[in-house]
């Protein structure tokens, strides 16, 4: 495992959850994190991202307004804060780090290099 991500759980609809994810950025060369989900027979799909030089983030529509990508300079960490949760955000979810410098935030899986392991966010209604 590459970088860790952790903070899932089980919780209500309506409540709140915040994932981390852990790596260095020295190590794995990090210019962007992305958070990706991926739910029980779906495709795996774009969450949210952050470039680490210009704080630039993108959301998916469907979690846009509610979930807030953020990151934490000293401690190579990002984070997922996500709020008013739906039974429809169940699903693991991974942390990715972009190698690349770039200026735009890619939204395709097959752009990121390294991944962590997944945290189960389970959303109960």
């Amino acid at each position: 495992v590459q970088l860790q991500a952790s903070g899932g759980g089980l919780v209500q609809a309506g409540g709140s959850l915040r994932l981390s994810c852990v790596g260095s950025r020295r190590t794995f060369k990090i210019y962007g994190t992305g958070w990706f989900r991926q739910a029980p027979g779906k495709e795996r799909e774009f969450v949210a991202g952050i470039r680490w030089s210009s704080s630039r983030t993108e959301y998916a529509d469907s979690v846009k307004g509610r979930f807030t990508i953020s990151r934490d300079n000293a401690n190579d960490t990002v984070y997922l804060q996500m709020d008013r949760l739906k039974p429809e955000d169940t699903a693991v979810y991974y942390c990715a780090a972009d190698s690349t410098p770039r200026g735009v935030l890619p939204r395709s899986g097959s752009v990121y290099k390294y991944w962590g392991q997944g945290t189960r966010v389970t959303v109960s209604s």
